[in-house]
């Protein structure tokens, strides 16, 4: 074993020897060129922007979610078709340092760039604002799940935050502890998101636009009605899952204010729902039996809070309503409401539409 060793570097020295071996030697360094050449091209193509041509180029949004590992940026990118490796993407970013620095968010890149520039790119966080719409009528839970669908918080941290302090002026209303007690404060909009936002920072600005909308003029009002800020958000929240016109807003929260005036249930389908936590277009008895204390066909007076988070429209039909006598309103079927005075006439608007 010793002797063939002995002669095998002895056979490596002379193909070194370039005037012993000459041919061999040239074969060797010919060996050596053509795999540095084909290594360097290889390492050339994987890092080339895929499209040469900026004719042809185009941009692509990309979306980098937060607690993303290199691996899963670099599939992302070759998914969208702006890198040709993954793994070329890992190597060159640990070789380069940079896998240190990637930032979340969402990226407008042009698959013209050479992959260097794609890593520099999200290294640096250039990331243009996320920009997010919050429906009205959405629940703290559902915005919760639009966020974390997104990429854009985290459940647990967002969850956390909810149970913040926040220095405005309807924060003394803010019941609870944890993030339901923001339930109808968290202000539906269009957001522009910076990214790295944290959790808090995200429902200081939702707060905080509810604090710009909810203007010294309405708070004036809502004191000359009686009623607290937490009060109109409820009420407001009531008609926001019940009305589906714009022009009906007024009139049921005209119904809700008689029936309060008159100490009679509100009896909200809303509510219900609210408390099964899903939307069901018919409710059985069993469910109108709820003994939960948002249940408003066996509670009198409003809920313990507001079951949405309503639009400024809900809360000035809340402040403004029509000046109207209905007790009572059923869905024709069609998104509309028949509204009616008496018991009576309710039954038989009732047996009309929903029988």
């Amino acid at each position: 074993m010793l002797l063939s060793m002995a002669r095998f570097k002895k056979f490596l020295l002379s193909l070194l020897n370039p005037y012993q071996y000459p041919l061999r030697f040239g074969a060797l360094l010919l060996l050596i060129g053509v795999l540095w050449i084909g290594v360097n091209a290889l390492f050339a193509w994987l890092l080339s922007p895929v499209c040469s041509s900026p004719y042809h180029s185009q941009i692509v949004t990309v979306n980098i979610k937060k607690g993303s590992t290199m691996d899963e940026i670099g599939d992302t990118l070759v998914k969208s078709k702006l890198i040709r490796s993954s793994r070329a993407f890992v190597y060159y970013g640990r070789f380069t340092g940079q896998d240190k620095k990637m930032q979340a968010g969402t990226y407008q890149i042009s698959n013209n760039w050479s992959l260097q520039e794609i890593t520099d790119y999200i290294a640096t966080g250039k990331v243009f604002s996320y920009r997010l719409t919050i429906p009205e009528g959405y629940t703290v839970e559902q915005i919760e799940d639009l966020l974390a669908r997104k990429g854009i918080a985290d459940r647990r941290l967002f969850e956390k935050a909810g149970a913040a302090d926040y220095p405005f002026s309807f924060s003394g209303e803010l019941a609870g502890t944890d993030l339901r007690r923001l339930e109808g404060f968290l202000f539906p909009a269009t957001y522009e998101l910076r990214p790295g936002m944290s959790e808090q920072e995200i429902i200081d600005l939702m707060l905080r636009q509810f604090q710009t909308v909810f203007t010294p003029e309405l708070q004036r009002r809502a004191a000359a009605m009686g009623l607290s800020v937490r009060e109109t958000v409820t009420l407001a929240s009531l008609v926001e899952r019940e009305a589906k016109m714009e022009q009906e807003r007024p009139l049921i929260a005209a119904v809700f204010l008689n029936r309060l005036r008159q100490g009679k249930r509100l009896e909200s389908c809303a509510t219900v729902q609210y408390i099964l936590g899903k939307q069901k277009e018919t409710l059985t008895n069993k469910d109108l039996q709820s003994s939960s204390p948002y249940n408003t066909y066996l509670h009198s007076g409003l809920p313990p809070g507001p079951i949405a988070n309503p639009g400024l429209s809900s809360i000035k039909a809340v402040l403004y309503p029509a000046d109207v006598d209905y007790l009572f309103f059923v869905a024709r079927g069609d998104g509309s409401h028949h509204f009616s005075k008496t018991f009576q006439e309710h039954q038989k608007a009732a047996k009309q539409y929903q029988e």
